[in-house]
């Protein structure tokens, strides 16, 4: 009997990460942050200078939240919120400098290992996959259509 996709997907992605969080270790772990916070550090730590606003789009949440998510963690002095220097309206992002060394240091550690354990997998396997982050992409850009829509 086939198994529905939407659950195999869900429990596939979700396995995946939390395996690779088992061996890798988590990123921010001894922080004590949402998941939403440590998304935010993830994405400052990936692209220091990003405007408050382009990660609340990135990261699909309102304006809103996302400025709540910075003022929480600029009170931690995880993250430094900096005006803009064309437009002061505009808040520009980045980590504190022993922030962004140990993300740097955890993203470095996951992409070690996943390059190790890809090159386990044959060719036909990593073009598969490779294949299928194509086809979860379009999945990802339909699902923010229909949010963009208001139609969830």
């Amino acid at each position: 009997m086939e198994r529905p996709l939407p659950g195999d997907l869900f429990g596939r992605v979700g396995r995946f990460r939390r395996q690779l969080r088992r061996v890798a270790g988590r990123s921010f772990d001894d922080k004590r942050l949402t998941e939403s916070q440590a998304e935010l550090l993830r994405l400052v730590s990936r692209r220091p200078g990003t405007s408050v606003g382009d990660a609340a789009h990135e990261l699909g949440l309102a304006a809103n939240t996302a400025s709540t998510l910075v003022s929480q963690l600029t009170s931690r002095e995880l993250i430094l919120r900096t005006p803009d220097p064309d437009d002061r309206r505009i808040g520009r992002l980045a980590l504190t400098p022993s922030v962004q060394e140990d993300a740097d240091r955890s993203r470095g550690n996951r992409h070690r290992l996943i390059a190790e354990v890809l090159q386990q997998l044959t060719v036909e396997q990593r073009t598969t996959l490779a294949d299928g982050l194509d086809v979860l992409e379009t999945l990802t850009d339909l699902l923010h259509e229909r949010e963009m829509e208001g139609t969830t």
